[in-house]
């Protein structure tokens, strides 16, 4: 017998204690087999262990993985009017119908378009004119005779006029050609009317004719109230002609005349 042994042919304490608290190979704590679920290793199996290779079922698919994403469904664009209760957001509002009026804008279809009280759009216009007074600005807000319009301020006229007379050096577009044809055959006419006829906005080309003086005001139309306008002698110098009378017939030019005079 060893020193420090116990009996002859049993283990030590220490020894028993560990081989209970390892169990075999191939077993758990309680004895049972450890060997894994034919089921899991099965590769027919059902379970295909934590991920199917062949990709998920469509049938059982989530409908919300095939909606698209937030950042590329498309914005929807407001069309809400702005609120006008603020006297600023009033005159930008009143500024941008004036930029793009033809004629001058009366106080009641000012109010109409913006649904406001005809009193507070011509204190509106009244505030904005002496604002562009008292601010010395290159453009004045006018009334004249029943409605109100922008016009360059005379302080400023000469750049103005040296502006137009460089720009007569240019030649014409085919624009501002078929738009004098217009106004020649037409003459006196309204905007409105030469914009029927060539299906286009015509208020450019309308003054740059005016700037190069081929193209004048002629009053007002009393129907519409819009401007009137017609050739000068500078475009009859041009073209060398004599008169009015003198420009060739339109109707073998265009069959369908009879249409225009509809428009």
């Amino acid at each position: 017998m060893l020193a420090g042994t116990g009996v002859p042919g049993e283990d030590p304490p220490e020894a028993e204690a560990e081989a209970e608290a390892e169990p075999g190979p191939g077993r758990t704590d309680d004895g049972r087999s450890a060997d894994p679920d034919p089921a899991d290793s099965d590769p027919q199996g059902s379970g295909l262990g934590d991920s199917d290779p062949r990709g998920p079922d469509p049938a059982n698919s989530d409908p919300a993985d095939d909606s698209p994403s937030q950042s590329d469904a498309a914005v929807p664009v407001s069309r809400t009017p702005p609120d006008l209760t603020e006297d600023d957001a009033l005159d930008s509002a009143l500024e941008a119908l004036l930029l793009v009026v033809d004629v001058p804008a009366g106080e009641e279809l000012l109010a109409d378009t913006l649904d406001q009280p005809v009193a507070r759009i011509r204190s509106a216009l009244q505030r904005l004119a002496r604002g562009y007074e008292e601010a010395g600005r290159g453009i004045d807000l006018r009334r004249v005779g029943e409605g109100w319009r922008f016009y360059t301020r005379e302080t400023y006229a000469p750049y103005v006029e040296r502006y137009l007379l460089d720009g007569q050096r240019a030649k014409l577009t085919r624009a501002a050609l078929e738009t004098l044809a217009v106004i020649s055959y037409r003459q006196p006419v309204t905007r409105a009317r030469v914009a029927a006829v060539r299906g286009v906005n015509v208020d450019g080309v309308i003054r740059t004719l005016v700037g190069r003086g081929l193209v004048e005001e002629a009053g007002t139309d009393p129907e519409t109230g819009g401007f009137l306008y017609c050739t000068t002698e500078l475009f009859l110098e041009r073209l060398g002609l004599s008169s009015l009378k003198d420009l060739p017939p339109l109707a073998p030019l265009l069959p369908e005349v009879d249409t225009i005079d509809d428009v």
